[in-house]
């Protein structure tokens, strides 16, 4: 079938054809960004979900959502090694900027630059091309305590924003990458902004452990956030991910290939993606058949194992790589530490540093006291696949 035509989009964050099982998460944000443009409270979100759960799609379609319902939206990634304060300083810029060209915004906006200002410098955030050619406020944002600059500077955005009837929303990616710190000091923004029923809101994602870190950080996290969970597909939802998409161009697969895809996939968007741009392009002919999915193995695993895989893996040290691969050995986890360790010949205490430096890393997450896992579905095959 004709490659060009394929409209499977195996992809970090691409978006799917179809956008399948997340009617409930999309319909909820929708509803929230309404809410706060009309002046009404409504809780943020932070995504939970493993690796490949489609996390930053929705993150991405939710920008689309706010755009669309009056927001200024601002999207980042939270980069490991670099600060909250250096992060987001050029996108509060550029929406303070858009603000100011509303006439009922702009005195209110040049407030907020001014604050922007003094944050800048107490962080001494490098700004580059991004300069404001305003004096700041005095007192405002400038104190070099992040917990209090940051709330002073999302109570003058959100001002700015609620002069121009707009509202701020603000996305994250892989929020678990925050330092503690950070991570608290954007809480307790969100939180004072909330308090002041100004028109901001919060949306997240990162992996599992996300919630704890949250709650660790501001105990009243729990309250402040809604944490929807992103996880696999239902069957119906996983077959309509990969039937609609097919069908939209005109050809079919047999409800036999579909169910071996979902079967293998185990339902996981990612994975629903690959296997479905490989099957299409092995078939000679529409419709999809079985015989073609059972040909895709090969591609699939060498483009996952080259890929989404092994970008993962070779971000650990080489006791990091033994400590992981004790944890193939042992099958699908959970883990038990001690499981582990017994396999590593080693005591369970010896290897907390070790083990906090992979969870660190973002590879494996603890799921219970004492319980491990990869927060990469089938990362346990792909170890097995590629041991040596």
């Amino acid at each position: 079938m004709d490659p060009v035509r394929n409209p499977f989009a195996p992809g970090a964050g691409s978006q799917p054809p179809e956008l399948a099982g997340r009617d409930e998460i999309i319909s909820d944000a929708g509803i929230a960004l309404q809410r706060v443009l009309g002046g009404r409270h409504d809780k943020s979100q932070i995504l939970l979900g493993l690796r490949g759960t489609g996390k930053t799609v929705l993150l991405n379609k939710f920008e689309q959502l706010a755009e669309s319902h009056g927001h200024l939206a601002s999207f980042i990634e939270a980069p490991e090694g670099k600060s909250l304060a250096h992060s987001l300083y050029p996108k509060i810029h550029q929406v303070l900027r858009k603000l100011s060209l509303i006439e009922s915004a702009k005195a209110t906006a040049l407030t907020a630059m001014r604050a922007l200002r003094g944050f800048a410098s107490a962080f001494k955030v490098s700004v580059g091309d991004v300069s404001l050619s305003v004096d700041p406020e005095t007192g405002t944002a400038d104190s070099g305590i992040l917990e209090f600059d940051l709330s002073d500077l999302f109570v003058r955005v959100g001002e700015a924003a609620k002069s121009a009837d707009k509202a701020w929303t603000l996305l994250i990616d892989e929020v678990q990458y925050l330092s503690k710190g950070d991570l608290s000091a954007l809480i307790v923004a969100i939180h004072r902004a909330n308090q002041k029923n100004l028109p901001v809101i919060f949306f997240g994602a990162g992996l599992p452990q996300l919630a704890a870190l949250a709650g660790d950080a501001k105990s009243y996290a729990e309250r402040l956030f809604d944490f929807p969970p992103v996880g696999p597909l239902d069957k119906p939802a996983a077959i309509a991910a990969i039937r609609q998409p097919i069908l939209d161009e005109g050809e079919a697969i047999s409800d036999e290939a579909l169910d071996m895809i979902v079967a293998r996939t185990e339902g996981y968007p990612y994975f629903l993606q690959e296997w479905g741009y490989q099957a299409w392009n092995i078939a000679d002919a529409s419709p999809i058949n079985v015989d073609d999915v059972k040909k895709a193995p090969t591609a699939v695993f060498h483009r996952l194992d080259e890929g989404f895989f092994r970008v993962r893996f070779d971000r650990l040290t080489p006791k990091e790589r033994e400590y992981v691969f004790a944890m193939a050995t042992l099958g699908k986890g959970p883990y038990r530490s001690s499981d582990v360790a017994d396999v590593l010949g080693e005591r369970v205490q010896n290897l907390g540093p070790r083990r906090a430096q992979i969870i660190k890393k973002g590879m494996i997450y603890s799921r219970a006291h004492g319980d491990l896992d990869f927060t990469v579905p089938m990362f346990e095959d792909y170890l097995q696949r590629t041991a040596t």
